[in-house]
């Protein structure tokens, strides 16, 4: 009898809203290859616990001293199993011992075509206003494996878009984000196969 494989797992880091959270989950559950099985979060009143709710994923939130000076988070994720551990919007440091315990398994996305505008405090609306002020011509997103340093994991994929000289911050984080909308579940897609 022909036996279907085994529906890989997805773990999620997020620290805000969620968007791309929730995107990636119904990118999967719509296609029944993987799921989102929990979503961990470091800040309380984040609003991809309010997704994760009403998409009945489990949520898990945890603070500073759990994350860097326990086992905690490393014990949650080998309960899990995860096939892979992405980073959707999670704003701290992940240490060396999440690294070393799965190595190419945690990947992350960022708003910009790195090498350039990483780095610590280099998130969100921060990156737009500095490529702005750069007169930059174009930006994008850089999905990347992670590694013990703020976004210097191997590059696995760059998508871009033009910056006009009539962007702000806020009409170029919208590019963005419709680049990763369309792009993140995709490229999580290509590594679980």
């Amino acid at each position: 009898m022909f036996k279907l494989p085994p529906m890989k797992k997805i773990i999620i880091f997020a620290s805000g809203s969620g968007s791309n959270a929730e995107r990636i989950a119904t990118y999967f559950h719509q296609k029944g290859t993987a799921q989102v099985s929990l979503i961990l979060c470091n800040n309380p009143q984040a609003g991809v616990l309010t997704r994760a709710k009403r998409l009945a994923i489990p949520s898990l939130v945890f603070n500073r001293q759990a994350f860097y000076e326990s086992d905690i988070v490393l014990n949650v994720l080998k309960s899990q199993h995860p096939d892979l551990i992405v980073l959707a919007g999670f704003l701290w440091k992940v240490p060396a011992y999440l690294t070393e315990a799965y190595p190419h398994k945690i990947i992350n996305i960022h708003p910009s075509l790195l090498p350039k505008y990483g780095g610590k405090g280099m998130y969100g609306s921060h990156v737009h206003e500095a490529i702005i002020a750069n007169a930059e011509k174009e930006s994008g997103i850089t999905i990347h494996y992670v590694n013990e340093h703020y976004d210097e994991g191997n590059i696995i994929f760059q998508a871009k878009t033009t910056v006009l000289p009539t962007d702000t911050p806020d009409t170029l984080a919208e590019k963005i984000h419709l680049l990763e909308y369309e792009y993140f579940p995709k490229v999580i897609e290509e590594i679980l196969v």
